[in-house]
């Protein structure tokens, strides 16, 4: 049985690499090795130096094949994504399904505008004392996705609030997840 694990960014950087849909016992052989090659792939992602926070990585482990998911800002990001994977012992293929987002300077002024009514609302403020914030800010034609990793459903709330008051913005899909504890 292959062990298949999906990794979402935002979630990573607070709740650390999830695993769903898996029966497979988490002592056995091969499960410490794709948990190692979950945390190797999360951590050589984590690391690029252009990761921030109007971009999504994402990934799923399946055996010695990872595939990369989620949107970004520069198309140097998503090759990047790829050799840094590639250069993974154990990785065999790496199937590269992440989306450039268009050049927009109507996106670009609504990321900037999104950011600060979020980031610069009292009690969510401090999701940006991160290097890289659990709250990801994706915009691809005037629609707003947010994912992630928020503390609470208040928090939650109220991101999808701030950010729908964004001048310009024509919807806002709210993917934010709550911490688990």
């Amino acid at each position: 049985m292959n062990k298949l694990a999906i990794v979402l960014f935002g979630a990573a950087l607070i709740a650390g690499a999830q695993d769903h849909g898996q029966s497979a016992n988490r002592m056995s052989p091969g499960g410490r090795s794709a948990d190692r090659l979950t945390r190797e792939v999360r951590h050589e992602l984590v690391m690029l130096p252009y990761y921030g926070v109007f971009d999504d990585l994402a990934f799923r482990v399946d055996g010695s094949t990872v595939t990369l998911l989620g949107a970004v800002t520069r198309p140097t990001l998503k090759s990047d994504a790829e050799h840094v994977v590639k250069d993974i012992e154990g990785v065999e293929r790496v199937n590269n399904q992440i989306q450039v987002l268009p050049l927009s300077p109507m996106d670009d002024r609504i990321r900037m505008a999104t950011y600060r009514a979020i980031f610069g609302q009292p009690g969510l403020d401090r999701y940006a004392m991160q290097a890289v914030p659990p709250i990801h800010i994706i915009v691809n034609n005037g629609k707003v996705t947010l994912t992630g990793v928020v503390a609470n459903e208040a928090d939650k709330n109220l991101a999808g609030i701030k950010a729908n008051g964004v001048s310009g913005v024509f919807g806002v899909t709210n993917n934010l997840r709550i911490e688990s504890r």
